[in-house]
């Protein structure tokens, strides 16, 4: 019988990029990106533990563990963590005042935005610090299709290239926007409260200061920040950099689903 790799396996682009040190970055990018969507911010915001200092690290293990199951579990676990997050995200909503309507967490735009900001993160992250060709990066975009069907996107919805994922930001642009609650989930990354480790709360603000400098010139600009070339060319010096420095050092002690596919990968090359 063959084994049970999940959705993606040792052969494809998404477990070779997510093995890296370096998408740590990538994370904290996703997160900043994600926030200048004005609903799914409020949603969050009115929703979730990120904002309770207390509960505020559990939260965010929680959402690692799950992209990690999502990314080298097996069929079966990638299913039961994707209908837990199913289940919990049907019976919320939240307010938008900006309509004065309410909303579902779980309404497919927002699922889609968060879905997109999340891989655009990480393959932005990737092809600046060389990791993956043009090529590969459009591979990764398909590959993760897969990824947003599980929490409950329709999958013909869902860029799978990169000029498919250039064209929904271009379309998307419009509707963001720099909230209250924006401002406010930025600072808890530059500002780790609560119960987070020691070494989280220096490691997490450094992670999110390249992390800005990485967003798109458009999505700095909404922070309020420079969106100059120059910018976009120190950072990618930075994550090449960092890459190199990463890859002289030990593994990081990791689940065993990602130590064997850390084995899996390396036997392939």
């Amino acid at each position: 019988m063959a084994p049970d790799h999940g959705l993606f396996g040792p052969d494809s682009v998404t477990w070779r990029v997510h093995l890296e040190p370096v998408l740590w970055v990538a994370g904290m990018r996703a997160l900043l990106l994600q926030s200048l969507h004005p609903r799914v911010m409020r949603g969050t915001y009115q929703n979730s533990a990120l904002f309770d200092p207390k509960k505020a690290w559990s939260r965010f293990e929680r959402t690692v563990q799950f992209v990690g199951t999502r990314t080298f579990g097996t069929l079966a676990e990638v299913e039961l963590a994707s209908a837990r997050v199913r289940k919990i995200h049907s019976r919320l909503t939240a307010f938008d005042p900006d309509t004065g309507r309410t909303f579902r967490i779980d309404a497919a735009d927002g699922l889609l935005w968060v879905h997109c900001a999340e891989i655009d993160s990480y393959i932005d992250i990737a092809r600046r610090a060389g990791l993956v060709s043009g090529d590969e990066a459009d591979t990764y975009i398909s590959e993760n299709v897969r990824a947003a069907e599980v929490i409950g996107l329709d999958p013909a919805v869902v860029p799978a290239s990169r000029a498919q994922l250039r064209e929904y930001f271009l379309r998307m642009r419009p509707e963001l926007a720099l909230t209250d609650e924006a401002k406010e989930a930025a600072q808890n990354l530059f500002l780790p409260r609560g119960d987070a480790p020691a070494q989280a709360k220096v490691l997490i603000p450094t992670l999110s200061t390249l992390a800005v400098a990485t967003l798109p010139r458009w999505a700095r600009r909404l922070y309020r920040l420079p969106g100059l070339p120059t910018t976009d060319l120190g950072s990618s010096l930075l994550l090449r950099g960092l890459h190199t420095v990463t890859g002289l050092l030990p593994d990081v002690p990791a689940p065993p689903e990602i130590r064997e596919a850390r084995r899996l990968v390396r036997a392939g090359r």
